[in-house]
């Protein structure tokens, strides 16, 4: 008797946030029986100061890292020439590695690169969270072209996946698995008092990450989240850095400065993502609530999925899928006044009867059927590789 074939698969990561999402995912390919995975460490992981990609090594051994960004802050066009390395970089780490399926997720410059350099090579991608729309900087043009290089969808909502399909990728090859940032959360307990101590005890977190507008723009946003966030709470504020977007520079220089001059905002570079949930779950649950305050996609997914209250500011999110817990500000608050009114609006929100948890993101099982798709995938179908629009 032949014994059952072990599909390799290649799951690349580029981020921290990326990352959370992935390791769950990494986990369930290493306990399936019929898969294997091999991480590869790309992109802003390798920079400074954070150098997240050792967080990823703590957790799972490492095949193969594939440097892109040069610069921790750098103009769009760098990033152009980041996906050219990072294409030269996978097709090279692919061709050692070998892998049956590459696995990517979401719409960031490094599963493009990846998803590029597989899908002209001849090796299978699977795409997770595609289908989704999200502004971003190149985001949802990313994320679609991914959709097109990909011949396996793994979308995180019924929407996306009905816009994949809309697309012209064949239904059979779309399976819904839910987003795998809802994984684990249910288990997760509340940040306890004394973590919470280390980090000033916040009443609210500030995330912030730059939208690809230009540097005033940019810091006036940053200025405006930061007011935001003072004016909801009494209590102090834990702002993060921003990812490795372009811009970052004049957003972390505000939050730096503001810092400096009001003790109620703490900084902190990153936290782990166990220990950054474990916040955003104390925020949701305790009281007063707190919330989340910024631009992240933590706020319209995890922050959904706990009923944490979010302040989603400005254009990077637009379009994108939200639960009941998300109040916008699509337009810069240009004055006292209007940032007042803003802030009155939201803290009483904050007051109002707690947001039913979302699950539209799903039921906290997305690794696991991620890693049974995987499994089913036949790589050796001579018909896997030959994408043709549905219609």
């Amino acid at each position: 008797m032949s014994r059952p074939r072990t599909t390799t698969v290649a799951v690349v990561t580029g981020t921290r946030a990326e990352f959370g999402l992935l390791r769950p995912v990494i986990a369930a390919i290493e306990a399936h029986a019929s898969l294997r995975a091999r991480v590869v460490v790309a992109g802003t992981h390798l920079l400074p100061p954070a150098h997240t990609g050792r967080q990823v090594a703590a957790e799972f051994p490492v095949a193969a890292r594939v440097p892109m960004q040069r610069d921790p802050d750098r103009p769009r066009a760098d990033d152009a020439l980041a996906v050219g390395r990072g294409v030269t970089g996978f097709a090279r780490c692919f061709a050692r590695l070998g892998p049956d399926v590459v696995l990517v997720l979401g719409d960031r410059v490094e599963a493009f690169a990846a998803a590029a350099a597989a899908s002209v090579a001849g090796i299978a991608v699977a795409h997770a969270h595609g289908g989704d729309r999200a502004e971003g900087i190149a985001d949802e043009a990313m994320r679609h072209a991914i959709t097109k290089l990909a011949h396996l969808h793994l979308p995180a909502s019924k929407r996306s996946a009905r816009r994949i399909v809309r697309m012209g990728e064949p239904h059979d090859r779309v399976i819904l698995v839910g987003s795998p940032a809802v994984d684990g959360l249910a288990g997760l307990p509340p940040l306890p008092d004394a973590l919470a101590a280390t980090l000033g005890d916040p009443a609210a977190v500030l995330l912030m990450h730059p939208a690809g507008l230009p540097p005033a723009a940019e810091a006036a946003w940053a200025d405006a989240a930061i007011a935001l966030a003072l004016r909801v709470t009494t209590g102090a504020v834990l702002a993060l850095d921003p990812n490795h977007d372009p811009g970052r520079s004049h957003v972390l220089s505000r939050l730096d400065a503001a810092a400096a001059s009001n003790p109620r905002l703490r900084r902190c570079h990153h936290l782990p993502r166990d220990r950054f949930v474990a916040l955003l779950k104390r925020l949701a649950l305790g009281s007063p609530r707190g919330c989340i305050v910024g631009n992240s996609s933590a706020a319209l997914i995890e922050s959904a999925a706990i009923g944490l209250p979010a302040l989603n500011l400005g254009p990077r999110q637009a379009g994108r899928e939200h639960g009941p817990n998300v109040a916008h500000v699509p337009d810069l608050p240009t004055s006292p006044r209007r940032l007042a009114e803003l802030a009155r609006q939201f803290a009483a929100l904050l007051k109002s009867p707690r947001a039913r948890a979302s699950s539209r993101f799903g039921d906290g099982n997305a690794a696991a059927r991620i890693a049974e798709a995987l499994a089913r995938l036949d790589t050796a179908d001579p018909t896997l590789l030959r994408k043709r629009n549905s219609y």
